[in-house]
């Protein structure tokens, strides 16, 4: 038995479906049972807490909760259950798809033995180990020739790095993360971005061809706008601007006021100067280099407010502390659109070895990146009520693979400039994201939002709520 794959122009379709091993293949109440179990253990077998209460075995469950809980993670994607008996894997030995030019990892992983996926992709990034061909080709078949289990490097990852950061974060540290990121160099993003200049999903609105990157942004921009439901009369915030396309479409196309907000010097002057170009005036749009907190204006400034996968930068800690900012500055009769990456509640192991791999080496301090009932929690919590909610996954698969195609043919360029190195980590990226993307491992959710007020004219946002009006492909008859 075999799996079906799609076949469109409009993604890079999938010659082989991922095995899914994950939280579905193993039970809950045994790790639940570990979790309490095992802290009542050491409190029986160690003199120094077997004296206290049911307060000691408190803090004993709950200092060894993540550990064991990650311990128990790693055992069984060792050991559990491996695979989705409809997927049929080609069989085919490791030096198919990869040559080890490291000795000591060629002596481990030979023949049929699959390497770990993150001893593989550091080994890549340090030029120890090569692909024998195209870099997406060769990660669609992956589950042939790598295992997705924890290693010591996950675990000394997650607990002196991803733990503390998530616990520690703060608005310093998210300056320092963005600046480092983005501040790296225009060229560097241009060189798989393209001319937009957007980082963020596009939007696919015909399968039967493929679209261009450009169209992908540009339908995205329009749908973004028309969510908002743009005036002239409007005063829009965007909220991590990126490179100001945004600010620039709106203000151009719509003739409202609009303001972004990033921390990045070099995006603010790209920017401003896009602004420019393209013939708006700075008393119409600027680009601020400045946190959204000090925006000008003050509360209820905004009558639109946008956010276009900036959150995730914000940290799980902070994130209700940013909604309530937001709602704070968006006028009472305003429009908040929101779209943020997030990923599955029924994780697999690949989905937390790539987000790992990603917080390290991509987006360090973006730790929140959740599912959609997670954030819609937050959202609600906040003040806002939901009006829409639209799932890009697919759409985001489809915009990372133009940008992937960009980067490749671009590589000269980065290899003159940045290094080997900086090439390995960005092919890497942005190759595993069109895949996982794509397989729902990560999505994209984007909301349309405003204050859940008694008073809120609710009726004036249908002609804007796009999700209802749907393009009939044929006559449909009425039931009598």
């Amino acid at each position: 038995m075999s799996v079906s794959v799609t076949n469109t122009p409009a993604i890079k379709n999938a010659p082989l479906i991922g095995l899914a091993e994950g939280n579905g293949y193993f039970s809950n109440y045994q790790l639940a049972a570990a979790v309490l179990v095992i802290p009542w253990l050491v409190k029986r077998v160690l003199p120094v807490v077997s004296r206290g209460g049911f307060k000691t075995y408190l803090f004993l469950v709950i200092v060894m909760g993540v550990p064991i809980t990650v311990g128990y993670w790693t055992l069984m994607s060792m050991y559990g259950k491996r695979r989705n008996t409809k997927v049929e894997l080609p069989g085919k030995d490791i030096e198919e798809y990869i040559t080890i030019k490291d000795p000591e990892l060629k002596a481990k992983f030979h023949g049929k033995e699959k390497i770990p996926m993150q001893v593989f992709h550091d080994a890549y990034f340090d030029g120890k180990i090569e692909f024998n061909g195209d870099v997406l080709d060769i990660m669609e078949e992956r589950h042939d020739w790598a295992k997705m289990v924890f290693t010591p490097e996950l675990f000394k990852y997650v607990f002196f790095n991803l733990i503390p950061d998530v616990i520690n974060h703060s608005a310093t540290q998210d300056e320092e993360q963005v600046r480092d990121h983005y501040d790296r160099g225009d060229d560097f993003y241009e060189w798989f971005l393209g001319p937009r200049m957007i980082y963020t999903s596009g939007v696919v609105t015909d399968i039967t061809r493929e679209e261009t990157l450009e169209e992908l942004q540009d339908n995205k921009l329009a749908i973004v706008c028309s969510k908002l439901d743009l005036k002239p009369s409007d005063r829009l915030l965007d909220i991590g601007c990126g490179w100001g396309t945004l600010v620039a479409y709106a203000a151009k196309n719509f003739g409202c006021d609009a303001t972004g907000v990033t921390l990045a010097r070099k995006q603010t002057a790209f920017g401003n100067d896009r602004i420019k170009a393209n013939g708006v005036t700075a008393d119409r749009a600027r680009i601020l280099c400045t946190d959204f907190r000090d925006a000008p204006g003050g509360p209820g400034h905004y009558t639109k407010i946008v956010s276009l996968e900036m959150a995730e930068h914000v940290g799980i800690r902070r994130y209700g502390a940013f909604l309530r900012q937001v709602y704070d500055l968006l006028d009472d009769n305003g429009i908040f659109v929101f779209q943020v990456a997030g990923i599955r509640p029924s994780w697999q192991y690949e989905d937390l070895i790539w987000g790992l791999f990603m917080n390290k080496y991509v987006f360090p301090g973006a730790d929140a990146s959740c599912s959609v009932g997670w954030v819609v929690n937050q959202l609600e919590a906040a003040g806002f009520e939901v009006k829409n909610i639209d799932v890009l996954g697919v759409h985001y698969s489809a915009t990372i693979y133009r940008w992937y195609k960009n980067w490749v043919s671009n590589k000269e360029k980065v290899l003159e400039k940045y290094g080997e190195r900086w090439y390995r980590i960005w092919v890497f990226f942005l190759a595993y994201s069109v895949i996982t993307s794509r397989q729902g491992g990560a999505s994209v959710f984007q909301f349309t939002l405003h204050k859940n007020l008694n008073a809120y004219h609710r009726i004036n946002g249908v002609p804007s709520h796009a999700s209802i009006h749907v393009k009939k492909d044929r006559e449909l008859t009425s039931i009598i």
